[in-house]
């Protein structure tokens, strides 16, 4: 190497640490500051494909969740506009931008990134910054909002330094004779598509966009309009910690043209977050191809040992509650034995839903399900025998939340055990409202066996909780059921999930993970097996009859 590249590579070595020396000492990846947007001063979203951000033509206007104002505008493509993400797309081989015999470089280049995004998460004023981001866009508390900064910041430092190289770890095999070995290798697919909802605007897609980058993959990032603005935020952020400008496209759209730009891409492999109904029809689509975290009705089993009664009441309230009960985690059905009938747990979750105020965000905008459609829901359960309204079930009050969106109290409707298990009934109870709603029942000993049928018929296993430190209690519920991140124990939850442990559904192939290596590993890439079989032929070998 001359004297000259070697100067060039330090100039450019020192260079980007300046860079992101100053970085750490301001937001100078940021172009907007989020307690600035309002409808007095909208922000604006732009697409990134080819390595350069960019406009179209079309603008798409997010009304604030709080009040109605127009406080986004979002340069959205239609359909005639996705050519360059196709081409941008179809430029990525199947083997992948790196893979363990190709540009490994970038293994190491991923967990330098890594490590200075982590870096930048743990100072004070950009876990603000994307806290009070989140809130504008999905309003939850800040504690809420700021749990999801940390899980990525933390997630981030995980997966820096030789981290990124260990996912690709390979294994080998010796073989039948001298010279041969099988070495199996994480392979990656090469061009994929991700897809994320807006409930966890920044966590979601950015451990999931991180898990596809590390392996090798070049993705095309699609999150809900309401939201995007805090991965454009990320984007940037990335973009100032050293990621390749063209690694990710980040496509704005609605679902139709998404789709005829999944239709024509022809990703390898897509990721979505979101609705059963969408997550089916993706997968007939693309034949398949897709990994799914897709929709949650998830159940939590109070035990016949009661302890605790404050803090497993607590508990409760969060899982169903927390972020208006936007949470694909979030607790739909809770199973109380008649021993907590014993104690004050039914007025300690009144008293707690009750606290929730629309002034702290601890309760807020529904952005899926409006308020008529959530009180509609109350009303049918109401007609099933022997169901009452336990709390809530209203609108809520002095509030300017736009009618696209729903508001209402945090609510809980009990229903018989014997209704919910009724073919004209179990639908209805078990049907997924994306917001601060829940069912109660309750349930004795000789009803355990009604109880794991309630559970066996249910369609989506995202999380599950069983409250108990009875180990034959829990045996009995985990051995017979199988939601994918089931907690249990006293202080077991359905929501909170870190960044240190899976999250994702099971019971289906097609289900996605994330967060940890296996969850990495399993949704972006793929097993290939290497035979080497370099000899030698043995000495005075002869070529063997016909087979």
């Amino acid at each position: 190497m001359s004297m000259l590249r070697i100067c060039r590579g330090i100039r450019n070595n020192v260079s980007s640490s300046l860079t992101f020396s100053r970085l750490i000492h301001s937001l100078q990846f940021a172009t907007i500051k989020a307690e600035e947007i309002s409808g007095s001063q909208p922000a604006e979203v732009h697409n990134l494909v080819h390595g350069k951000w960019m406009k179209s033509d079309n603008w798409n206007t997010i009304p604030d969740p709080l009040n109605g104002e127009p406080f986004i505008k979002v340069s959205e493509v239609d359909e005639n506009g996705i050519k360059p993400f196709v081409e941008s797309l179809s430029k990525c081989t199947k083997h992948g931008l790196h893979n363990p015999f190709k540009s490994p470089e970038r293994y190491l280049l991923y967990g330098d990134v890594s490590a200075k995004a982590g870096y930048m998460f743990s100072l004070p004023e950009v876990s603000d910054f994307f806290a009070k981001l989140i809130q504008r866009v999905s309003p939850k508390s800040y504690q809420q909002a700021l749990g999801e900064v940390y899980v990525t910041g933390k997630f981030l430092e995980n997966f820096s330094g030789d981290q990124v190289r260990f996912l690709a770890r390979s294994f080998g095999v010796p073989g039948n004779h001298l010279g041969q070995q099988s070495h199996g290798f994480r392979w990656p697919y090469g061009p994929v598509a991700l897809i994320t909802p807006f409930n966890f605007p920044l966590e979601i897609p950015v451990l999931q966009l991180m898990g596809a980058l590390y392996m090798g993959n070049k993705p095309v990032l699609k999150v809900d309009s309401k939201v995007c603005i805090v991965m454009e935020q990320m984007l940037r952020l990335l973009h100032a910690c050293g990621m390749p400008a063209e690694d990710v496209d980040f496509i704005n759209s609605d679902g139709l043209t998404m789709n005829k730009l999944l239709l024509e891409a022809n990703p390898r492999m897509t990721l979505f977050t979101g609705s059963s109904r969408i997550a089916d029809k993706l997968a007939y689509d693309l034949n398949g191809r897709i990994k799914l975290e897709d929709a949650g009705f998830d159940w939590k089993i109070l035990g016949p040992d009661v302890n605790e009664v404050d803090y497993v009441s607590w508990v409760c309230d969060q899982d169903a509650y927390a972020c208006s009960g936007q949470k694909c985690s979030a607790q739909s059905l809770l199973f109380v034995h008649e021993n907590w009938n014993q104690t004050s747990l039914m007025s300690h979750l009144s008293y707690l839903a009750g606290r929730r105020k629309l002034d702290n965000l601890t309760i807020g905008p529904v952005l899926t399900v409006t308020t008529e459609a959530m009180l509609e829901h109350k009303n049918n359960l109401l007609k099933i025998p022997g169901a009452k309204l336990l709390w809530g079930g209203e609108e809520l009050e002095n509030h300017s939340i736009p009618k696209v969106y729903g508001a209402i109290k945090p609510t809980a409707v009990f229903v018989p055990l014997e209704q919910i298990l009724k073919a004209e009934h179990y639908e209805l109870v078990t049907k997924e409202i994306f917001g601060p709603f829940q069912i109660v029942t309750e349930y004795k000993n000789s009803q355990i066996p009604m109880v794991l049928n309630a559970l066996e018929k249910m369609h989506a296993h995202l999380t599950a909780a069983v409250v108990s430190n009875d180990p034959l209690f829990i045996q009995e519920i985990v051995g017979k059921t199988v939601n994918g991140t089931t907690y249990v124990g006293l202080r077991a939850r359905t929501t909170g999930a870190p960044q240190n442990h899976w999250f994702g559904p099971a019971g289906d192939p097609r289900g996605a993970g994330i967060g940890t290596p296996e969850a990495i590993r399993l949704v972006w890439s793929c097993h290939r097996e290497v035979i080497y079989d370099v000899g030698p032929v043995p000495r005075n070998w002869q070529i063997p009859p016909s087979t």
